[in-house]
């Protein structure tokens, strides 16, 4: 509870470490780039969707499998090189309108202290 009250105060204080701020940190788009592909190498529901929901998909050939694999691995990756393309792009657009509004940024920076104030609430009622 004492933790999420503590999140709450530096989500509310301007210079908090959760604070919500319109500062710029650079970063080249190679650790960007690596940082995302290293996302999703590690995340085991995309394993788990390569292994499980593209098989049945295939021609039961077992001589083209991986080939047919690879193919529909390709497509994947393009669709999602697309999908991710425009979430980017809509992202990018977002932020500059909220960080561009002094009043939206106060309100995005209260509604998170609120919330963390409400989960330390609900927390310290909770039962063990």
């Amino acid at each position: 509870v004492a933790y999420l009250l503590y999140l709450a105060w530096q989500a509310i204080r301007s210079d908090g470490a959760l604070s919500v701020s319109a500062e710029l940190k650079p970063q080249s788009g190679l650790i960007i780039a690596r940082r995302a592909a290293l996302i999703n190498i590690l995340n085991p529901k995309l394993s788990a969707f390569f292994l499980a929901l593209l098989p049945p998909f295939l021609s039961g050939q077992p001589s083209t499998a991986t080939i047919e694999m690879v193919g529909l691995g390709a497509l994947f990756m393009m669709m999602t090189l697309a999908v991710f393309v425009l979430y980017g792009l809509f992202a990018a657009k977002a932020r500059d309108l909220l960080l561009g509004n002094a009043r939206m940024m106060r309100w995005l920076n209260r509604s998170f202290a609120a919330i963390f104030v409400a989960l330390a609430g609900r927390l310290a009622l909770e039962r063990a």
